[in-house]
This record gives C-alpha cells, sequence and structure tokens, in this order.
C-alpha cells in the first residue's frame, strides 16, 4: 500500500519514517518541490520517493502534515480527493505577533473545517496530539504501545487508519466522529499532548 504524505516538516518526516519502516511506500512532497527532498527520502531508503503534492495526492491515503494556515491554499491546488482516505495532522494555531494563538472556528472543530476543504474525501484526524519527537520514537516503550487518538466520520476509514497505526507498532483509540472527537483531540483540547502507553 501507498501512502502519500503532503508536507516535510517534522510531523511528515517522522510519519514518512514510521511508514517505511512499517513497509509501506511512501510519495513525500513538500512546496519546494522534488529536488529539495533527495536527501531526506535517501535516508528512508528505498520505499520512499519524492514527488510533487499532486503525485502524492494521488495515492489512495494522503497525510496532509501542513500548518493550519497553509490548508486553505495549498489544498485546492490538489484536485479532487474524493473518495480517498485524508488524514489531518493539523491543529488550528496561528501565529500573531510572534505567538501562537487559536483560530476562531466559529464552533466547529478544527478537522471539520478541513473536511470541508476536501469534498468526497473520507477524513480521518490523527498524529496530532503528539510532537514529532514522541511520534519519532519507537512505538513500544516501558512494556507498553504508545496510543495515536483517531477521529473520523467514516467508519471504514478509521478501521483502515487504525490498521495502518497498528502495522507501525502504535495503537489507535477512537474517539468518535469530527465533531465529537475530533474537538476533544484538537489544540488546546483535552487530549491535546496526552502521552498514554497501552500495555497488555
Amino acid at each position: 500500500m501507498a501512502i502519500g504524505i503532503i508536507g516535510a516538516g517534522r510531523i511528515g518526516k517522522a510519519l514518512a519514517a514510521q511508514f517505511t519502516r512499517a513497509g509501506y511506500e511512501v510519495v513525500l512532497a513538500n512546496s519546494r518541490g522534488p529536488d529539495s527532498l533527495a536527501d531526506l527520502v535517501g535516508q528512508l531508503g528505498p520505499r520512499a520517493r519524492a514527488g510533487t503534492a499532486a503525485e502524492a495526492a494521488a495515492e489512495p491515503t494522503v497525510i496532509l502534515a501542513l500548518r493550519w494556515s497553509h490548508l486553505p491554499e495549498a489544498l485546492p491546488t490538489l484536485g479532487s480527493l474524493a473518495g480517498k482516505i485524508v488524514i489531518d495532522t493539523s491543529n488550528p494555531y496561528l501565529e500573531r505577533n510572534g505567538q501562537l494563538v487559536v483560530a476562531d472556528l466559529r464552533g466547529r472543530s478544527s478537522s471539520e473545517i478541513v473536511a470541508d476543504l476536501v469534498p468526497g474525501a473520507r477524513l480521518v484526524k490523527a498524529f496530532n496530539t503528539l510532537p514529532a519527537a514522541l511520534l519519532a520514537e519507537d512505538p513500544q516503550q516501558q512494556g507498553g504501545r504508545r496510543v495515536i487518538f483517531v477521529s473520523g466520520d467514516h467508519v471504514d476509514a478509521n478501521a483502515q487508519v487504525a490498521s495502518m497505526i497498528a502495522t507501525v507498532g502504535w495503537v489507535s483509540v477512537e474517539l468518535g466522529g469530527l465533531s465529537t472527537g475530533g474537538r476533544l483531540q484538537q489544540g488546546r483540547g483535552p487530549f491535546s499532548g496526552l502521552d498514554l502507553l497501552r500495555r497488555g
């Protein structure tokens, strides 16, 4: 199975490393073009290749490893993502006067807003509650497996993302749909930054 990862910052790099290690093919893209990723894909090994954002978006599962502020401009350039599983790793932070502030979501969860930007896609919220350094670690720690929270409105997509998570070695905990679960795990939500291990 191939995964497209759009965004090659710390989160994108951590996820690309984990998924290639687990046997997935990964197409990695950033805003600077494939040539700028040559060193990174060389480090990741033969299961990774650099591509354009459109090439990454052509894969059946697409991970958005982009800042919240970049999504409205970036997503319309990808073409239709209808029918694909799209994993949203973003948190709704904006930078103002050198400080991070939470965007005004007008009562919605951040992933409900992202879902509107990718009509027809099966959006799943995941990989947004932990920093990249923890996502890059061995999923098995201190006799347990690190928990990755998942939210989404499509049962089949949630299950497929949970399977991907398990293949890497993490364990998933589903929090519900985008309206409820997405709100729990988005930035400044009660599950944001919560680092849990499941033992047994």
